[in-house]
């Protein structure tokens, strides 16, 4: 069933007030309907694709996102994408004023997920060392906007020498990371694309790397998600959860996200979770509250 069509009421309500969790499980499809006494509270961020749609056309500006992330969908923390404001990372001016619209929401800016800067895996050293400095300006606006972290993505052509292109990785994202470390800036990676979304070679490449994490995103994986997930969340510093459609009980269609917070609370992972709905059958602020309200529905269900 399309998440057009859902029934609402087999939802959480949209609110984090923690009673209010507490006392939905008559609201909540059977399977779910046992909730912790104490009512867990995930750490849940919005990343800012989930709104792409609303960006594009104009219907939402950049500089209104973090206000409506705290107005519409009551997330204290968010996550930029560059595609957005491709020209302003030096615009100290815009820049500025972001970072004002997140404080007086009281919303925490978390990263910049950084695209279409060069492939910092690329076996040419030339090309590879331009796609490093190109990074070096979204490093700066990060650290502006307080951000702990900038998201890249390596690896994007599939048709190079796997082993080639994961010895260039590890040396592309080690400079990026030393030009990174006085910044206070983390270098995550996400398997995004081509060789990066075979967790074995992208796990391999974060080993040898060092000091660079991962953003284990929910959809983006060649092989096995769960163990995907499962080989990456030892790195992680930070975690995209992907959404696209939802049944009549307000289950993702595609991934178990019980599966996938078992494996979060496991691995002791205790940052942000990112809402990250790229659904077409719906609109973007039903697909990020049903995504918001799944993640709350997962993080208190406790078995029967």
């Amino acid at each position: 069933m399309k998440f057009s069509g859902i029934n609402r009421r087999h939802f959480l309500r949209r609110t984090f007030a923690g009673a209010a969790i507490a006392g939905l499980a008559s609201q909540l499809p059977l399977s779910w309907s046992v909730l912790a006494a104490s009512p867990v509270q995930p750490k849940i961020s919005l990343a800012q694709w989930s709104l792409h749609r609303q960006l594009r056309s104009g219907q939402l500006k950049v500089l209104d996102f973090a206000v409506k992330t705290r107005r519409d969908f009551q997330l204290g923390a968010v996550e930029y994408v560059n595609q957005f404001f491709a020209d302003k990372a030096q615009d100290q001016a815009f820049l500025r004023q972001l970072k004002q619209r997140a404080d007086d929401s009281g919303v925490s800016s978390l990263l910049i997920m950084v695209d279409a800067e060069g492939d910092l895996a690329a076996v040419e050293a030339k090309q590879r060392q331009q796609a490093v400095e190109n990074h070096y300006k979204w490093v700066e606006a990060a650290a502006f906007l307080g951000c702990h972290a900038i998201r890249v993505s390596i690896a994007d052509n599939a048709e190079t020498d796997a082993l080639e292109m994961q010895q260039a990785a590890v040396l592309g994202l080690q400079q990026l990371a030393a030009f990174a470390a006085p910044f206070g800036i983390s270098i995550i990676v996400e398997n995004h694309m081509g060789h990066s979304m075979d967790a074995n070679w992208l796990a391999t490449v974060l080993q040898q790397a060092g000091n660079v994490g991962s953003l284990p995103d929910f959809g983006n994986f060649s092989g096995d998600k769960y163990q995907g997930t499962q080989l990456l969340l030892p790195f992680a510093k930070g975690i995209s959860a992907k959404s696209y459609t939802f049944d009549e009980n307000g289950a993702e269609s595609s991934i178990d996200y019980q599966r996938m917070w078992q494996l979060i609370q496991s691995s002791g992972y205790q940052g942000y979770i990112g809402i990250e709905y790229e659904g077409e059958s719906a609109d973007e602020d039903a697909g990020i509250l049903a995504t918001r309200d799944l993640l709350l529905a997962v993080a208190n269900y406790t078995g029967r």
